[in-house]
């Protein structure tokens, strides 16, 4: 009976200990919220799903039917797409409760991996996804996950390489003090994961970075460019300076989708009937999965959600647009399409967002540069005073009516105000042949 009765006891104090996790979760999203710059005119798009995953988090916590969990985890994932100064510190905050409330969610730990990435704490995130990947027992980890891990682990080696090339280096600087950057690199390295001491630096990559650049300074000073390891060593600052500016991709061709342009576009809608459909809750609350997947092509934007009976479950087309500073910081879109369309401007960080959250195997074709804007490029549309606000469903809906190659092309749950701008919803009004409310479809054909 003593294992038995030791097992129970255990489990009484991990629900004991839960009500003041999700109570310390609470506090730092209350801290968080009052953080906030009231002064600014709007919030951003992020920053306001964040606000409200924090509400619904607190009135789970309100409900004694509810499971706060989830809603948790939902938080610390808006937490990491707000970004900013503040946002993956949240995150890593309820990640951390989260991995101590249950210890064997996957989800959790992939969190938590996540959020001490996006803060440069690369080998802390390692363990993590590593612990993630153990729980699926054999199964895929998420793309993102997967390719992160494989970034870690090349900028980790370089930098062991790099401290292994010269292992006699730092030992002692020319005053005898024993703090020379080899010296400091090294133990750096060499620290244990969460050293919490008074004295202790994190092994950020803000923090890295330099010091391997001083490193190999002093060593090309002590030994020359000439010298064998000094060449190595410039070999592996150059991998690893480009690690940290531009991950690695395992997929070099966009995903493995094939690009295309307008032509190819053009060519792959041409005869068939096509359906943009919007990701409003009425649509998924309704019965018209059977229609809408009876389209040729099904068209989806940003990050949608399947829910059968009502969004039906096809995926021809995906359209996303990039918004905010850093659009290659979001998920990756794991989702199956067979036409991936990016939309975004400028042109350095649409390429660099394409490459970096294109899932391998996650679509067959994908647009190329020449989709990029095709409102406002003069070799497309050409169309002035559009704005980087627009629904990325308009834009999509634009460019099919601009290709002119379907016999139908429908949206289906935009019939109510506020599903466009004003602008978009006075344009497809104009030109709409017919609008029927019950299905909650606006016809342009």
């Amino acid at each position: 009976m003593t294992k038995p009765l030791a097992g129970l006891f255990k489990a009484r104090q991990k629900d004991a200990a839960r009500p003041a996790l999700y109570a310390r979760s609470m506090r730092l999203c209350g801290e968080h919220l009052a953080a906030q710059e009231t002064g600014a005119a709007g919030a951003a798009a992020p920053q306001v799903r964040l606000t409200r995953a924090i509400g619904a988090f607190a009135a789970s916590l309100d409900s004694p039917s509810a499971d706060p969990f989830d809603a948790l985890l939902q938080v610390g994932e808006r937490a990491l797409e707000a970004g900013g100064d503040r946002g993956p510190g949240l995150a890593l905050g309820l990640a951390e409760s989260a991995t101590r409330i249950r210890e064997r969610s996957k989800g959790a730990w992939r969190l938590r991996g996540l959020a001490l990435d996006r803060l440069g704490r690369g080998d802390e995130a390692l363990r993590c996804y590593e612990r993630y990947v153990t729980l699926l027992e054999g199964g895929a980890p998420a793309p993102e996950v997967a390719r992160r891990m494989d970034t870690l682990r090349r900028r980790r080696a370089c930098l062991d390489e790099a401290v292994a090339l010269f292992p006699e280096t730092g030992t002692e600087t020319s005053t005898g003090s024993g703090t020379g950057t080899g010296s400091a690199l090294r133990d750096l390295l060499q620290e244990p994961t969460g050293a919490t001491g008074a004295t202790a630096t994190p092994a950020t990559t803000a923090v890295l970075a330099p010091r391997l650049a001083a490193y190999v300074r002093e060593r090309v000073a002590e030994h020359g460019p000439g010298d064998a390891a000094v060449r190595r060593l410039l070999v592996l600052h150059g991998r690893y300076s480009r690690l940290v500016e531009q991950p690695a991709v395992p997929d070099p061709l966009l995903g493995g989708g094939t690009p295309v342009g307008v032509a190819g576009l053009r060519g792959l809608v041409a005869g068939r009937t096509v359906c943009v459909v919007s990701n409003a809750g009425d649509v998924a609350e309704s019965g018209l999965g059977a229609e809408i997947d009876g389209y040729d092509l099904v068209v989806r934007c940003d990050a949608f959600r399947i829910r059968a009976e009502g969004t039906g479950e096809r995926t021809g087309l995906h359209a996303v647009t990039l918004r905010g500073d850093s659009p290659w910081e979001g998920p990756a879109w794991t989702a199956r399409a067979g036409v991936r369309l990016v939309f975004g401007d400028p042109a350095a960080g649409w390429r660099r967002a394409t490459r970096e959250r294109l899932a391998p195997g996650a679509q067959e074709h994908v647009g190329d540069a020449s989709l990029r804007r095709p409102l406002g490029d003069p070799a497309l549309l050409g169309e002035d005073g559009w704005g980087a606000a627009t629904t990325t469903a308009f834009t999509v809906l634009r460019l099919l009516d601009f290709l002119d190659a379907s016999p139908r092309l429908d949206l289906v749950g935009f019939t109510l105000p506020g599903r466009l701008r004003p602008r978009e919803a006075e344009w497809v009004l104009d030109r709409a042949t017919h609008v029927d409310d019950s299905k909650m479809r606006i016809a342009l054909r």
